[in-house]
């Protein structure tokens, strides 16, 4: 027998003790599942989404009632005053209710759907608008802050104006100091200056 024992080498690994499970194959994460066949038929909820709210927004026009009513004027007066072997729904009407109630039941969740779709946009915008605002008002205070020390940094700086008035004050404390102290000199004399 060698070092590694009786469960060393190839044939240890494809053995599996008794009663034990089969491992499981090892599963990939780098690569996308296999679609699972399913007795339910497929389609796409993009497009089915889609498909409700046109029919919601046709439900919602002026279009759709000038429509269904006509079709139910036209119902009501076919079925009372044509003859009675070309009548499909006599009196009461019970055919046209139920077809009433086949497209309400069909329109309400059709609406449904093309609301929560709508409230989904809504919300995507919303969060969008929020992400932008917040933006906007981190760059305002950020100018603000900037604003504020640019004017803290010109206070600092001698303006034009504030040059001007200092040589303007320079300038009378020198003539109060000539009328003061008129020059001993004559007028080329330079003493007084020195």
């Amino acid at each position: 027998m060698g070092s590694g024992g009786e469960h060393s080498g190839p044939e240890a690994k494809d053995r599996t003790p008794p009663g034990a499970a089969a491992p499981r194959p090892r599963v990939r994460l780098d690569l996308p599942r296999a679609p699972r066949r399913t007795l339910l038929p497929e389609y796409d909820p993009e497009a089915f989404g889609r498909l409700s709210e046109r029919i919601a927004r046709f439900l919602g026009t002026g279009r759709f009632i000038v429509w269904m009513t006509l079709i139910i004027i036209l119902w009501v007066v076919w079925n009372v005053s044509a003859p009675l072997s070309l009548r499909f729904d006599q009196y009461p009407f019970i055919f046209l209710t139920l077809m009433l109630s086949l497209q309400a039941s069909y329109a309400a969740p059709l609406i449904l759907l093309a609301q929560n779709r709508q409230a989904d946009r809504d919300r995507v915008t919303h969060e969008q608008d929020r992400k932008q605002n917040e933006r906007s008002i981190a760059d305002t205070e950020y100018l603000t802050r900037e604003i504020a020390a640019l004017r803290m940094g010109l206070g600092e700086v001698a303006t034009r104006d504030w040059i001007r008035s200092e040589l303007q004050d320079l300038v009378r404390e020198m003539e109060e100091q000539r009328a003061l102290f008129p020059h001993e000199g004559g007028p080329g004399s330079d003493e007084a200056d020195r």
